[in-house]
């Protein structure tokens, strides 16, 4: 359940932050950036470790570690399935594969944390 409910978390999220930015910025040069800000990745990316940490700090890990890459892969792939050069598969996989290491680590780390915080409590 809270690998469901941390992906429809990432699905707002990511709607939240970079779905509205279609958009791409022609450059003088005639080379396109774009559609997303730096500002608004950090943003989604920091916005997501709120429910990383709650799912990890709760020993939810699978759902910290499979609900937000799952989310993030749905919505790339939503948001860049209209790529016609094909290409947008391999910023999907590199979204997923990505997500699914930071959010591993993150995650690890939260839980060793909070392990070595409670145990600390408990002979205080």
């Amino acid at each position: 359940m809270a690998i469901l409910v941390l992906a429809v978390m990432t699905l707002a999220v990511w709607a939240a932050w970079l779905g509205w930015d279609q958009h791409r910025d022609v450059q003088p040069d005639g080379s396109e950036t774009g559609p997303y800000e730096a500002w608004q990745v950090i943003g989604l990316a920091l916005t997501l470790l709120a429910p990383v940490y709650w799912a990890a700090s709760r020993r939810y890990l699978a759902g910290a570690v499979l609900g937000v890459p799952a989310g993030l892969t749905v919505a790339a792939y939503y948001d860049w399935s209209d790529d016609s050069s094909g290409l947008f598969m391999v910023g999907v996989g590199m979204i997923m594969v990505g997500s699914l290491v930071v959010t591993g680590v993150a995650s690890a780390v939260i839980a060793s944390v909070k392990t070595r915080d409670d145990s600390t409590r408990q002979r205080s």
